[in-house]
């Protein structure tokens, strides 16, 4: 079991890297098809199941890896390389899947969590940002509500969603049987399109407290040191490390590009100022790395230390996840320019491209998120501090 104080390091993370580099060919065989179903192939998301992608997030006690933050980080990198939606997909079900592991009681644990070594286990899916009302009954909450975006919901056997309780406001965050709420099939979009963001409701559903947990929490039921960084934090080391694979396989497929078009008739990417766009690009998303990497570093030490992190932390951490999303979009616009036609006709630069301008419009990288960060960081609400993705005073 983990000591609720200490940061586990888990053992499995290199043969995790290696599970998904081996799956990485046939993921991208299937990207194609995924992009064109809406969903991951069943192939391909059985084989990352089964890698145990998602119970990379859930914590050791409890049958999961738990890796700690920069694990996770470069876990969701790498898949993210071998094809963004599937990367997505799997970050939303990993981060969700395990902190409903994390911050619900002994009772849900037992009826969610019975075997996750052998795969009996929930897997959720759903929607934090905008909450539905629970009204207190005997024992639980009537709950009613519309949800977006709920990523990975063609996998998931169970919702995960924000609620705020009638009469006190309180935030709290569910877990129940998808087959409570009405699916409504409607992720007709430009990029992400395998990733089955579907919409969600439900009227006057009886959710049991136990199924609940308070949305604010540090103090996790089960696992360590990781899961005090809060429900918000994990959301945020798992996109850190979404934009930064999709910007490194960008990068790599203009070389490839560049290597394949050099010496032809009037190729643009031997020019010197392909040469220096292409240096600038990489010169961003390396510093980009190296500081999520090194803000994660002082944030682990801060864990394993047995405290929680300041708000100085907290603001980097939003911080640091706008930064290496904007800088991939950065070097996805450089891609662009100088990729030509490959840019617009189906391929990878395409697909990687749809994606990272859709990923970019997630509400954690949002423009409101950084003019918090700039507020803390300028002095300007000294003594504020982080509510979801609020600075509050």
């Amino acid at each position: 079991m983990t000591a609720p104080g200490r940061l586990h390091i888990s053992g499995e993370f290199p043969a995790m890297l290696e599970r998904i580099d081996a799956l990485g060919e046939s993921i991208e065989a299937n990207a194609d098809a995924a992009d064109a179903l809406g969903r991951l192939a069943e192939d391909t998301a059985q084989a990352l199941l089964a890698a145990g992608i998602v119970r990379a997030g859930v914590p050791e006690n409890l049958g999961g890896y738990e890796f700690s933050p920069r694990q996770l980080i470069q876990t969701i990198e790498r898949l993210s390389y071998h094809d963004a939606a599937a990367g997505w997909t799997m970050m939303a079900l990993q981060m969700m899947t395990g902190t409903t592991a994390a911050y619900l009681g002994a009772v849900a644990a037992a009826d969610l969590f019975p075997d996750v070594p052998g795969g009996d286990h929930a897997l959720l899916s759903g929607h934090g940002t905008r909450p539905g009302r629970a009204v207190p009954v005997d024992g639980g909450y009537l709950v009613s509500g519309n949800w977006q975006f709920a990523s990975g919901m063609a996998l998931a056997t169970h919702i995960h969603s924000a609620i705020l309780v009638e009469g006190t406001g309180e935030p709290r965050v569910l877990a129940m049987p998808k087959s409570q709420v009405v699916l409504v099939d409607n992720w007709d979009v430009l990029g992400l399109r395998a990733t089955s963001s579907i919409d969600y409701h439900c009227t006057d559903v009886y959710v049991p407290e136990t199924h609940t947990y308070l949305a604010t929490t540090m103090t996790p039921a089960n696992g360590g040191a990781i899961y005090r960084v809060g429900v918000v934090n994990m959301s945020a080391i798992v996109h850190t490390g979404w934009a930064l694979g999709v910007g490194r396989r960008l990068l790599d497929e203009l070389k490839l590009y560049a290597a394949r078009r050099s010496g032809t008739f009037n190729a643009a990417i031997d020019t010197a100022q392909f040469h220096a766009d292409y240096a600038t690009a990489e010169a961003k998303l390396r510093a980009a790395r190296a500081w999520a990497m090194h803000v994660w570093q002082d944030n682990e030490d801060t864990l394993a230390g047995g405290e929680l992190l300041s708000t100085d932390q907290e603001t980097l951490i939003r911080l640091v996840l706008n930064h290496a999303t904007w800088t991939a979009r950065d070097v996805g616009q450089t891609v662009h320019r100088w990729a030509a036609t490959a840019a617009i006709r189906r391929g990878p630069i395409d697909r990687f491209l749809r994606d990272l301008s859709t990923g970019t419009q997630h509400i954690t990288s949002g423009p409101v998120v950084l003019q918090n960060c700039g507020k803390w960081l300028s002095g300007a609400q000294p003594e504020a501090h982080w509510e979801f993705l609020d600075l509050v005073p």
